[in-house]
């Protein structure tokens, strides 16, 4: 007994060692930020309140390195992100905010579902935002080193965010990962997309809703989106169809993604010939429309035709599973008997 707990003590302490070593890394690290944002021109007032409060935030570490690599597939991810609850909100959201909506949706070439659904799956329905401060968390994930470019660039456009007046320092929070808000944007995304659409002086993304709404529509605006399309459709090979038709995947870098979306697109009126037929066996539409075919899992698994729109979701988040959800909750939207 007396050695099992030598043993412990002796765990104990050096977990106090190693945390007292961080702790004194990260403080100076921090240090260094102050001086860096200094040099960048930051006033003196909003760095010394800014990383006032700044804490190593373990849990973010923790979360950030321990992300679950669960094994899905399509069928098995929209069930479980677009249950039928969430269509129903989506839909009885819509009909409450169907008149503000519908006139951002006009005044951006968004079509209103598109940024109801984003909405719910963002943040369900803003109800989901995340409780980390926001700062700490950048600073965090900085020092953690991994990725520090990346979460320096975020730290100062959240200083930007500030600077600014957009949020208060004490309710500036979001997810481990620094995104903000009922839109779950980034930083940098925040001061690249975020609107002020009820004209108060603050984009407001956290408590303002037709903000939130607005910023949604102005980020698939910038990114491409065309109203007069919808996003992809649900499709039917042909018995021994050649896979060279089919968008690459494995792609690293957007451009690459891009560039193999470029080597897939076809007029629908191609895709006929080539044997594709809508889910239901019946004939594409003849529209002179170009789409990629999209793969989200295995030549076994669903296949899609993919229109423009699909790029813009794909800017938003480079996940096939990400936009075919946002894509499917639009269409529950709309068209709920589906």
């Amino acid at each position: 007994m007396i050695k099992k707990l030598s043993v412990l003590v002796g765990a104990l302490c050096l977990t106090s060692s190693v945390w007292a070593n961080t702790q004194e890394k990260f403080d100076q690290y921090v240090a260094d930020l102050k001086v860096e944002a200094q040099a960048k021109g930051y006033d003196q007032a909003l760095i010394d309140s800014a990383f006032a409060t700044v804490k190593f935030k373990k849990k973010v570490i923790t979360a950030d390195k321990n992300q679950p690599e669960v094994v899905e597939t399509l069928e098995t991810y929209l069930p479980k992100r677009v249950p039928q609850w969430k269509i129903n909100q989506a839909r009885k959201l819509y009909k409450e905010h169907k008149e503000i909506l519908e006139k951002i949706a006009q005044e951006y070439g968004v079509q209103a579902r598109f940024i109801v659904a984003l909405w719910g799956l963002e943040s369900n329905f803003g109800r989901i935002q995340g409780g980390y401060p926001v700062i700490s968390a950048l600073v965090t994930l900085a020092f953690d080193g991994r990725r520090e470019a990346l979460y320096k660039r975020q730290l100062w456009a959240a200083l930007d965010i500030l600077k600014s007046g957009h949020i208060t320092l004490e309710d500036f929070k979001g997810s481990w990962a620094g995104a903000m808000g009922q839109t779950q944007f980034m930083p940098t995304s925040f001061n690249s997309y975020a609107v002020d659409y009820n004209k108060d002086g603050r984009k407001d993304i956290w408590t303002t809703e037709v903000d939130a709404f607005a910023s949604i529509a102005n980020y698939l605006k910038q990114a491409g989106w065309n109203d007069n399309l919808t996003w992809g459709r649900q499709v039917k090979l042909p018995v021994n169809f050649d896979n060279k038709y089919i968008l690459k995947r494995g792609t690293k870098t957007r451009k690459e993604w891009l560039n193999y979306w470029k080597e897939s697109e076809r007029n629908l009126a191609d895709w006929q010939a080539l044997g594709l037929r809508r889910a239901d066996g019946s004939d594409l539409p003849k529209v002179d429309v170009t789409a990629a075919l999209v793969m989200p899992d295995d030549i076994n698994g669903r296949m899609y035709l993919a229109y423009d729109n699909y790029k813009a979701l794909m800017h938003w988040n480079r996940s096939y599973y990400f936009a075919t959800s946002v894509g499917y909750l639009s269409d529950r939207i709309a068209y709920p008997k589906l």
